[in-house]
């Protein structure tokens, strides 16, 4: 497919050459997949170097951070990736909520930096991307323009992002900081559902050869990154799970639709457990489960339209969260009401208590998706569904603040926290959920030829090809190619450290 991050040899000799040596001035080292996988094979001489660098620094060394394997500090590697198993306390229901912390990942304190990583490498190590030349176009509706800014800025390249003018506060305020100018902010018109005025803003910036657009919706190096990092990742939690537990079964993978990059680790993770996999969007843009559209709140899900990396013929269920739930939900899980109500009366133990502060809008969605599909898939004790908390609530507070002023004017006392975990938690039900046959795994895909080949002009072949399942198996040998690329290029660079 034409541009959409698939190259597997030096397309431009030149640019490569001038990438050496800027990576090289930089001191740049570039970690493969397979080291962002499998964190224990980077280099000794790397770990020791990171113990001088903190996470949230703008140095080259935080690239070999982009796992899902840091410590709560974020400094050193855990064993086994940071997680919090929900129990019935919290969800009313028997099945084991686990649930990935993306707020380990640095710089951003969310895991679509590790998304930003999968698509520039390759075009690094392939020599579409001149880091002297080029300006990297980062479109997104949530963390991912975050996250490209960041691995920009450590690689010593311009990155600009591109956003709608309604996301939080606190994204734009973290955006005026790493931006070397403020004009690579753009606001696009909208909030979360508009991610076609994102693409035409991008098309706009496109005519200028120097910018190159990285759009996460189409680039393939997104899904990789997350079947092979995030699906090994979470393959991890559940093995260390199953060692006390060896009856437990991973039943369901649950996730934002998003760029559907993420859903990328349930392909994975069907393959290796026999997870169903679970796509969710807002009930407010049921795209996936009635053709529909609209406006909501639930920020970094995106919408109204399908992602061109969306596995959809490999989706088992999609299910709708109303941005209600995630938003008030929010207000119930960082409060302090919302602490206590839950401590005293439904008895949810401390560390899941330290815990809510990890979960962002996106997050609380997941984990309200998986109670639905454990309440309709009748799971019981002995089985666990996995979901990821794509950022933490530190996000979130201007919106936390519009939703007191909407949703509780006269403030958020025991009374509301008990009506709010009652109506969105323990009310959760199984409406709004739909276990796709064939014909509606057809429906859904279909929808996307209206944005991928009438807007955006991938050409039909290229579109039909996703129907079948050998397209996505062999997409997969691009990671040990990519890998040899990057090693060959640290090579050339003659980068070392320690």
């Amino acid at each position: 497919m034409p541009t959409l991050g698939l190259e597997d040899h030096v397309v431009d000799r030149q640019v490569y050459d001038r990438t050496v040596k800027h990576l090289r001035q930089a001191q740049v080292l570039l970690p493969t997949f397979a080291e962002l996988a499998r964190p224990k094979t980077v280099p000794a001489s790397v770990r020791g170097a990171l113990g001088a660098v903190g996470p949230d620094e703008a140095h080259p060394l935080n690239l070999w951070r982009v796992h899902w394997y840091n410590d709560a500090g974020r400094r050193g590697q855990s064993a086994v990736p940071g997680h919090v198993v929900l129990g019935p306390e919290l969800t009313g229901v028997q099945a084991r909520v686990v649930v990935a912390l993306g707020d380990r990942f640095p710089m951003i304190a969310a895991h679509k930096v590790l998304a930003a990583y999968s698509c520039l490498a390759p075009r690094i190590v392939t020599g579409q991307f001149d880091p002297t030349v080029h300006r990297a176009v980062w479109p997104s509706t949530g963390n991912y323009c975050r996250g490209g800014v960041a691995i920009s800025r450590l690689l010593g390249c311009k990155g600009v992002a591109v956003l709608p003018a309604g996301m939080s506060r606190e994204r734009f305020a973290w955006l005026e900081e790493w931006v070397s100018d403020p004009s690579d902010v753009i606001a696009t018109a909208g909030s979360e559902s508009n991610v076609k005025e994102i693409y035409d803003k991008c098309a706009e910036l496109e005519r200028d050869p120097a910018n190159v657009v990285f759009n996460q919706f189409s680039e393939f190096a997104n899904y990789l990154g997350h079947y092979e990092c995030t699906g090994l990742a979470l393959g991890d939690i559940f093995e260390h799970l199953q060692q006390s537990s060896p009856d437990l079964r991973l039943r369901a993978f649950v996730s934002a639709s998003g760029s559907a990059g993420t859903l990328g680790a349930g392909d994975r993770l069907k393959e290796a457990y026999g997870a169903l996999i679970v796509a969710v969007e807002a009930l407010e843009c049921p795209t996936m489960l009635y053709n529909g559209f609209g406006e909501h709140n639930i920020q970094g899900i995106g919408d109204k339209h399908l992602p061109l990396i969306h596995n959809v013929h490999n989706t088992d269920i999609v299910a709708a969260v109303s941005d209600r739930a995630t938003d008030q939900l929010a207000v119930l899980f960082s409060s302090a009401e919302g602490l206590s109500y839950l401590a005293e009366r439904r008895g949810v133990p401390p560390e899941t208590l330290a815990a809510l502060g990890s979960f962002g809008l996106s997050s609380i969605c997941n984990i309200v998706a998986a109670v639905k599909t454990a309440k309709y898939l009748d799971l019981g004790p002995g089985d666990a569904v996995v979901t990821v908390a794509t950022d933490g609530a530190a996000m979130y507070g201007s919106e936390r603040e519009k939703i007191l002023a909407r949703d509780f004017p006269g403030g958020f006392d025991g009374v509301a926290a008990g009506e709010t975990f009652g109506r969105w938690m323990l009310g959760a039900g199984t409406d709004h959920l739909l276990e796709t046959t064939k014909r509606d795994r057809e429906r859904i895909f279909n929808l996307g030829y209206f944005t991928w080949v009438e807007q955006q002009g991938v050409s039909v072949e290229d579109f039909e090809a996703r129907r079948d399942a050998s397209f996505w198996s062999a997409l997969r040998d691009k990671i040990p190619q990519w890998d040899e690329m990057i090693r060959e290029l640290n090579a050339a660079s003659g980068v070392s450290v320690g």
